[in-house]
């Protein structure tokens, strides 16, 4: 670590000892201070940050252990590091409540957080991941501690509360079990708040969700999630912020052998108990894209959309293609009668939806009867289409896990047919034609990554 600032004597002398140290030792900050330090290109980022803001140049780095930025710290990361866990200390990044993380890459120089393995043995789980925690409301009595063994608690009043910035950022390799079912996900977001700017983030074979969101009102555009093992997208315990153009994208040999890998998965909470707020993640412009095969290792991937637990949710504008099981999963009765009822608060809108199986489910088997076809008549009234095939959405070339091109082809239906009323008439959205993830541009070209499996890992 290198002294940038004086802020007193006292503190440079604090900061200048704590340059001298070796670069796997824990930061030595004077906590009643506010220090700056800059990280010098190969160091290590390691330890507990305390009113401490650390500044990462272009380069790579260790994350080494478990590291902890305390409420009044912050860590800037600039376009084109890239961090690397350390192999036997396996790290995770978490920002506590009042902290900033600032990752801001570019399209030409993305920020890279992965394995630090070599090439070829890289694997989901090779590290934890990142956590930021934040002061936004959730719908619990007391407040959560965030999973994953890291033992920080989360949310509060201030549902504009602001945990920094992520753009062109990628998360590969993440996901390590620090407790039993108790993993860490690409990126795990606990009551994080809407002043957070989350754009241009891609999770890449993560060994848990790519992304899970607890509670809060966080925002994000262009988000993806590549062959994840278990969720791409979970909203728990009340969320309700915004999300447009976001990618699913499954791996067939990719998936948790005990558990069941969705497109999203969305609870009120573990019972499904009434709290409020209710969760109700509002999203458009997704494409998800299914594993679209049956081989014995594809055996647990299941739902495009899997909505239970007394959650709700809008989700229009999209498209969902080659899902094994099941496209719109509804699983309790407060979810399912919040779309078919005329006073329900969910929507399943203007989508294009394509499963292997069945289309439309009810509960945890599929029900052949009136509560299906209810559904499929509810959604079809509202622009919705079923799809025979997954060809008929007529994207480009979407199973391609190597070069996936996602856009659609000339006269494919979801060139059209978009609508912008209700909640995504509010400023956050951004008003297309098309439905899906892509209209004629390209938005992942440049700062992503397509990793595919070889004889020896990744």
């Amino acid at each position: 670590m290198k002294f940038l600032k004086l802020k007193s004597l006292f503190l440079a002398a604090v900061v200048l000892m704590s340059a001298c140290k070796k670069d796997e030792d824990a930061p030595v900050v004077d906590p009643n201070a506010n220090a700056i330090l800059t990280l010098q290109t190969g160091g290590t980022i390691t330890g507990v940050y305390k009113k401490t803001t650390l500044n990462i140049p272009e380069g790579t780095y260790t994350l080494k252990g478990y590291v902890f930025f305390e409420e009044g710290s912050e860590i800037n990361i600039a376009a084109g590091a890239i961090i690397k866990s350390d192999v036997s200390d396996k790290g995770a990044l978490i920002i506590e409540r009042g902290a900033k993380i600032n990752a801001v890459g570019t399209a030409a120089k993305p920020i890279v957080f992965t394995s630090g393995k070599a090439v070829g043995q890289r694997m989901p789980g090779d590290w934890g991941g990142i956590v930021i925690l934040g002061k936004a409301t959730t719908n619990r009595t007391t407040e959560p501690t965030i999973e994953g063994g890291i033992g920080k608690n989360y949310g509060g009043t201030v549902d504009n509360d602001n945990s920094g910035t992520l753009k062109y950022v990628r998360i590969e390799f993440a996901g390590i079990a620090a407790q039993l079912n108790s993993e860490i996900n690409g990126l795990t977001l606990g009551g994080v708040g809407s002043g957070t700017t989350i754009e241009y983030v891609q999770v890449s074979y993560g060994n848990d969700d790519a992304f899970e969101i607890f509670g809060g009102t966080v925002n994000a555009k262009y988000l993806i999630a590549h062959a994840t093992a278990d969720d791409d997208f979970d909203f728990d315990f009340g969320y309700r912020g915004r999300i447009q153009f976001g990618v699913t994208l499954r791996d067939p040999s990719i998936v948790d052998p005990a558990d069941a890998g969705n497109g999203v998965e969305c609870d009120n909470d573990g019972t499904g108990t009434l709290a409020t707020p209710t969760t109700r993640p509002v999203l458009s412009n997704f494409t998800f894209i299914g594993p679209n095969s049956d081989v014995t290792t594809s055996k647990n991937h299941n739902f495009a959309n899997r909505f239970r637990r007394s959650s709700t949710f809008v989700l229009n504008n999209s498209v969902l293609i080659g899902w094994m099981k099941g496209g719109l999963s509804l699983e309790s009765d407060q979810t399912y009668n919040s779309l078919v009822d005329a006073a329900g608060t969910s929507e399943f809108k203007n989508n294009l939806l394509h499963a292997n199986l069945d289309s439309y489910r009810i509960g945890s088997v599929t029900v052949s009867g009136a509560l299906a076809a209810t559904v499929k008549t509810k959604v079809e009234a509202s622009a919705t289409t079923t799809l025979t095939a997954a060809v008929d959405a007529k994207l480009t070339d979407p199973f391609n896990l190597v070069t996936p091109n996602l856009l659609p082809a000339t006269g494919s239906p979801a060139l059209t047919g978009a609508a912008f009323a209700g909640d995504l008439t509010n400023s956050f959205f951004t008003s297309t034609t098309y439905r899906g993830a892509f209209g004629t541009t390209n938005w992942m070209a440049g700062w992503t990554s397509f990793i595919v499996k070889g004889a020896a890992g990744y």
